[in-house]
């Protein structure tokens, strides 16, 4: 039972640790001289960084995508908080379905990130507001890793509804 349950909790901190690299860094849409993620958009020859404001097309989709991924990541950790928490207060033979419930929910908000995204790059990538041509280039890591977080943080929600205390 002990080799599951640290099994559990490296998943469970693997699944957050990807949800803030995607959340974070700067690689959602990649090209030879540039790199954009949902907050900025930098050229690697010049090192520059320009933010994405309220200037560009489909700003309110990019807010959303944020958006959704800020709450995913929280959602993930407050998972963890009450995954522990609930670790010492169920009475043996009870379900950890709080924290399915809530890691679940943080599936759902990178699920909703990353298909919006998916859904609007071409005209997210169309914008006047770009300094350079973002519209030749392709799904960087960053945006990968964001799918990868769906499936562990589905699969860690799944775990989290069938495991049960015991001793």
């Amino acid at each position: 039972m002990l080799i599951l349950l640290a099994f559990i909790i490296v998943f469970h901190i693997t699944s957050a640790a990807l949800l803030f690299i995607s959340t974070i860094d700067n690689a959602w849409w990649v090209g030879d001289n540039f790199s954009t993620d949902v907050w900025r958009v930098c050229t690697t020859n010049t090192s520059t960084c320009m933010a994405i404001t309220d200037e560009f097309n489909e700003y309110q989709s990019i807010q959303a995508v944020q958006a959704a991924m800020i709450l995913s990541t929280i959602f993930c950790c407050v998972a963890f908080l009450v995954f522990i928490l609930q670790l010492f207060r169920l009475k043996q033979g009870e379900r950890f379905v709080l924290t399915s419930v809530i890691q679940l929910l943080s599936c759902l908000c990178v699920m909703i990130a990353a298909s919006i995204y998916t859904d609007r790059h071409e005209e997210l990538h169309q914008s006047h507001g770009y300094v350079m041509e973002v519209s030749k280039g392709q799904y960087g890591y960053s945006f990968v890793l964001a799918w990868i977080a769906f499936a562990f943080t589905l699969i860690s929600g799944v775990m989290y509804l069938v495991l049960r205390k015991r001793k």
